[in-house]
Formats: structure tokens, C-alpha cells, sequence
């Protein structure tokens, strides 16, 4: 936990050892907990052994497979028992700043930490399917040229409370309580907002444990995706210990030109990268790895490039879906979208040597949610206000 989150909150050590962070107001959240800690912060607060086991499965079942926020609704707790929990304890959700609904239905969240950081979600609802686009962190450390999102400062990694809670408050906005396996508006989660996942990889990974549990969120590792620029080293631990579908942030296949426009490529390169996907657990042609690729105009559009990719993905043997994602203009950006000519050829010519390679259709762009955007529009509009107040 980092010294930010640590000023403000005080930790109570169970009798695990794990300390479990104090909200302000001297209580426990609750949303976040894996069962062990639930039950073991139930016990530091004067409950035995046999009743912390009872109202752990109670409080698990109240919080991931009906939405409880409060404790007074839960009807198999005693009633003398829920004033005592709420003394003791919370179950949270993230602050909504403001919630923007698109032309195109996209829904786009503004939230804030309890330390007065902003990060955003965003919801993408389809004819087949919804996906939820969440945020790993406060801001990234990637530099990735072409996102606005890599223009700012990493602050710090989000909890596992603050990653589940993106989804739980997306299932309260789209009435999705009780939870239920079929009939789903939220089918799918991405790990694509802001952030870098694998540079927080302990609190994804337990946040992911908790979606996937079958007690409660239900969502199977299946619909969930986590998207990587190419932190080598953390990508097969990904793949033994969380499982999901694995999505790369690839956008060039040139040094020169991804090291220009992702960074990371300067100390992981290309082929390690493609070298570590195709090690990854579990991948073959049912469970292929989607390789994210921004169109950039005379940048990484070219039909050499197209064929470049082709080659790098059939040495390397992947079974992969390429998406072809039409560049989102942001201001002051330094680049531009290709042409839609030169993207369709050059999904043609990737289609051609038998690998899928559709194009992404923009979403929620009249709101700033579509790939690559998420940027809040506070943090803009603060930055203004204080060249206001300089000049």
C-alpha cells in the first residue's frame, strides 16, 4: 500500500498478520476482502471462530451476489446484529464524479479515491454483449505517445477494493442485482483503462479472484481480458496465477518506430515480447492472444508493415486476433488517424494470410471514452484553470 493511501488509513492486524486498511472513520471496508481476511477482521473485532465462519458466507453472499451496500437489509442476520456491523464495519463504492452517456449508448465514469484521486470506467454495450473498461491505476508510467491516457503522471496503483468496486458500481447503474449468470447487460471486463495491470499485478490479480469467484460475481475467466504494453517478465506469471485472456498493446513492428510510440519496447523488445505471448499458459487457436494495433497515418499503416505483421506472427506460431483500431484524436496530439483506404487494405492483407484482423468501430468518442482517451476531463480543466491564474 503506498504512503499516500497509508496517511490517510490505519491498519488492523489480524491474526494472519495481513494488515487490513481502516477507513477514516475507524471502520473496515469490507468490499475488496478475500474471505479469509473478512473473517479474520470479523474475529479481531471480538467475534469467535464459528461466527466469523457464519457471517463471513452471509456478508460474501450479501455483497457479490446481491449489491448490499447496507447492512440493515441483510434478513438472515440477526437484527441485533446489524447495528454492531455497520459500527464496525463498511461496504464500499468508488465516488462518482460524473457519469457521461454517449450518442452510441457508451457510458463513461469520472471517479474519485478517498484520497482525492481521479481515475475513470467505461461501459461499451453491444447487440451480443457489454463490456466494462476498467482502470488498473492513477494515471501510468508508459508514456505511450499516441494515448492520452499515457500523458499522465503515474499517482498510484488502485487497491483491490477500488478495482472491484469499477464493477460493482456498473452492475448498480444497469440494475444487475441480484447477480445471475444469464441475461447479463455487463457480460465482459477488459483490463484496458488507465494504467499499466502488470505494474500492479498483486491487487489485479486478487480483484480478478473475486469477479471470477462462482459465489458471487460469477464472470468467467473467459470474458475477461487484461491488456499488457509488454511487461515481459509478468506475463506467464499472469497467465499460471490469474488465467484470462491476454490482449497485447503491439501498435508496430519495427523497433524504430515502437520504440518511438510505446516505450516499454526500448527495454522489452519485439521479439521478446511475441516470444513471451507465445509462451503464455493456455494459449492456442480456442484461446487466442488479441494483439492491439493503432493506426497511425505514414507511422505504422503501410502495406510493408501489414506484411511485417503477418511474418512476426507466423514465425512466432500465434494464434492471434489482430484489432485494427481507427486512431481517436485528442488535442495536441502528434499524430493522425490513417485513411479508411489504407486501414482496410491493410486488414485485408492480415485477413488474407488467414488471421483474423477486424476493425474496431469507435465508441463514445463525442465523450472522450473511446481507446486511448481516458483522460479526465477534471484534471483538463484544472490545468486551464491554473494558466488562468498564472498569466
Amino acid at each position: 500500500m503506498t504512503s499516500v493511501v497509508a496517511d490517510s488509513l490505519t491498519e488492523t492486524k489480524t491474526d494472519s498478520q495481513k494488515p487490513i486498511a481502516t477507513r477514516k472513520d475507524g471502520r473496515i471496508d469490507l468490499l475488496g476482502l478475500s474471505r479469509e481476511d473478512i473473517r479474520a477482521a470479523l474475529k479481531s473485532k471480538g467475534l469467535d471462530e464459528k461466527q466469523a465462519k457464519l457471517r463471513t458466507k452471509q456478508l460474501w453472499h450479501w455483497m457479490y451476489n446481491r449489491g448490499a451496500v447496507a447492512f440493515d437489509g441483510m434478513t438472515d442476520i440477526a437484527k441485533t446484529m446489524r447495528p454492531w456491523l455497520a459500527e464496525h464495519f463498511a461496504i464500499s463504492r468508488p465516488e462518482v464524479v460524473t457519469m457521461q452517456i454517449s450518442t452510441d449508448g457508451t457510458r463513461k465514469w469520472l471517479l474519485k479515491t478517498d484520497d482525492g484521486y481521479d481515475y475513470e470506467m467505461v461501459f461499451i454495450p453491444d447487440a451480443d454483449r457489454g463490456t466494462l473498461c476498467i482502470s488498473s491505476q492513477i494515471g501510468c508510467t508508459l508514456n505511450c505517445r499516441f494515448c492520452n491516457t499515457g500523458t499522465m503522471r503515474l499517482v498510484r496503483n488502485l487497491t483491490v477494493g477500488e478495482i472491484v468496486g469499477q464493477i460493482m458500481l456498473a452492475r448498480d447503474s444497469l440494475d444487475e442485482w441480484p447477480s445471475k449468470p444469464e441475461g447479463r447487460l455487463l457480460t465482459n471486463v477488459v483490463m484496458m483503462g488507465m494504467g499499466e495491470p502488470l505494474y500492479n499485478f498483486d491487487n489485479v490479480r486478487d480483484a480478478l479472484k473475486l469477479v471470477m469467484d462462482g459465489d458471487g460475481i460469477a464472470l468467467s475467466r473467459r470474458r475477461i481480458t487484461l491488456s499488457t504494453s509488454g511487461v515481459v517478465p509478468m506475463m506467464a506469471r499472469a497467465g499460471e496465477e490469474i488465467g484470462v485472456n491476454l490482449a497485447v498493446s503491439l501498435h508496430a513492428v519495427t523497433k524504430a518506430v515502437r520504440d518511438e510510440i510505446v516505450p516499454i519496447n526500448k527495454k522489452y523488445g519485439i521479439d521478446e515480447l511475441l516470444a513471451a505471448c507465445a509462451a503464455y499458459p493456455g494459449v492456442n487457436n480456442a484461446r487466442r492472444i488479441t494483439f492491439e494495433y493503432v493506426m497511425l497515418k505514414d507511422k505504422n499503416d503501410s502495406e510493408e508493415d501489414a506484411h511485417e505483421l503477418v511474418r512476426l506472427l507466423q514465425y512466432y506460431r500465434l494464434p492471434a486476433k489482430v484489432n485494427l483500431i481507427p486512431f481517436n484524436p485528442w488535442p495536441n496530439s502528434p499524430y493522425e488517424c490513417s485513411t479508411p483506404e489504407r486501414i482496410a487494405r491493410f486488414s485485408e492483407i492480415v485477413f488474407n494470410a488467414g488471421i483474423s484482423a477486424p476493425v474496431r468501430r469507435t465508441r463514445g468518442q463525442d465523450i472522450m471514452a473511446a481507446c486511448g482517451q481516458l483522460k479526465s476531463a477534471a484534471e483538463r480543466q484544472s490545468k486551464r484553470d491554473s494558466m488562468i491564474t498564472l498569466s
